[in-house]
């Protein structure tokens, strides 16, 4: 694949008759079998964001990491993703580069396999900075071989986000016994999702180039609509607001639901993963309701839902908790991929870095505020320092009030 293949029309199009009631899965076609393979190598490179956050009880208890030197390993992932991801977009938007998949793929099974040998501090933050570049290669370049592999469906969409997700909730399965039996210096085990997931992500390149070529897509950007830069920062506002508090919460609710539940390291892991496998619950009912309504009135009502259900987990004790870290994580990621289709359809033409920003960008970023939370936890209480994660679902909310579904092209 030496250029990028051209898109079909935007997600946001509702399929006729049933299917807007039962939003299919990827069907069994050329574009189906690549968007679910993507999907796979997806939650095998997503698996080590969660990774991330499933290791930092394990620091906590094993190194005497303080709240702020945990969170501090937070932050080392995700600043240099958020740095270097708007540069891969760009560069996903003037030339294709599947390479760059199988490649950040192993980049972050090698970087969290090695975070936990040696007691070195440095070195962990080495390491776990190495995964985040993988991270952040991966994110633009395969959202943008989805786009192309799914034709802009957004239901194909939410099936290639929905893979992060089961990555993301497939992290503390596999890190809390690998690292619990054998210590941190079995982390190296750890690098057997990405063997899979580079495995596959040369295979999707290959499936998602030859369903393109065979369907004669469009090129990105030719449909002739205008880029929509001030809803894109609007939209990238919200999603910040929400990457704040769901990687927070990623960085914390294991060590809050011990405390909150008098529990010991199963009920941290618990909680965790209830937080990662609401996510994939959320990205698929978002793309069932988007198929009923517009996806930017999922969206704002997905912010709305997800301010009460923040305030139980930061407020209700015992083991309702679990209850509501499930229905936070639903409504935070309901409009996950939405998100996503939405700002590659306000950038039309620059679709690698719309994926860069709202897929990965936009997520990560939320990472850099940890260690303040973890600062603030250290010199007051957990629950205080979550205290202001409440309100900014509804900060998300009135961004996305003023924002417009995406006009369709000419001859849709």
């Amino acid at each position: 694949m030496t250029t990028s293949p051209p898109l079909g029309p935007p997600a946001g199009t509702p399929a006729p008759g049933p299917a807007v009631r039962t939003p299919p899965g990827p069907p069994p076609d050329g574009r189906g079998r690549a968007v679910l393979t993507l999907s796979v190598g997806h939650a095998c490179v997503d698996v080590y964001q969660g990774a991330v956050s499933a290791l930092v009880p394990f620091f906590v208890a094993d190194r005497g990491y303080s709240y702020a030197a945990a969170s501090g390993v937070v932050l080392a992932a995700s600043l240099l993703s958020s740095l270097v991801q708007p540069a891969f977009g760009a560069l996903t938007d003037r030339r294709s580069m599947p390479w760059l998949l199988p490649l950040s793929t192993a980049l972050c099974g090698i970087g969290i396999a090695l975070c936990g040998v040696g007691n070195s501090y440095a070195l962990t933050l080495l390491c776990v900075a190495v995964a985040g570049v993988g991270i952040a290669a991966y994110h633009p370049e395969s959202a943008r071989v989805a786009r192309i592999a799914s034709g802009g469906s957004h239901t194909r969409m939410g099936w290639f986000s929905l893979g992060g997700n089961v990555g993301f909730a497939l992290a503390p399965l596999l890190v809390t016994p690998v690292v619990g039996a054998g210590g941190l210096g079995a982390t190296p085990v750890l690098v057997l999702p990405a063997v899979l997931g580079a495995v596959l992500a040369l295979l999707a390149v290959r499936r998602g180039s030859a369903a393109a070529e065979a369907s004669g897509t469009r090129k990105a950007g030719a449909d002739g609509r205008p880029d929509d830069r001030r809803s894109f920062v609007r939209l990238t506002l919200a999603i910040v607001c929400r990457s704040v508090v769901f990687v927070v919460l990623g960085s914390f609710v294991s060590l809050y639901a011990r405390q909150r539940t008098g529990g010991g390291t199963a009920a941290g892991a618990a909680a965790l993963f209830l937080l990662y496998l609401g996510g994939a619950v959320g990205t698929v009912l978002g793309s069932s309701l988007a198929a009923r309504w517009t996806r930017v009135r999922v969206v704002r009502r997905s912010y709305v839902a997800s301010v009460a259900a923040v305030a139980g987990v930061v407020l209700v004790p015992g083991p309702a908790l679990y209850l509501f870290v499930a229905l936070a994580s639903a409504g935070l990621y309901i409009p996950f991929s939405l998100q996503v289709t939405l700002g590659q359809d306000y950038l039309p033409s620059r679709v690698g870095t719309a994926s860069g920003v709202t897929l990965g960008l936009a997520v990560s970023v939320g990472g850099v505020l940890s260690p303040a939370v973890g600062a603030l936890a250290d010199a007051t209480s957990l629950r205080t320092a979550l205290l202001p994660l409440i309100a900014l679902p509804a900060l998300g909310w009135l961004l996305t009030r003023p924002l417009p579904e995406p006009a369709l092209p000419a001859g849709h």
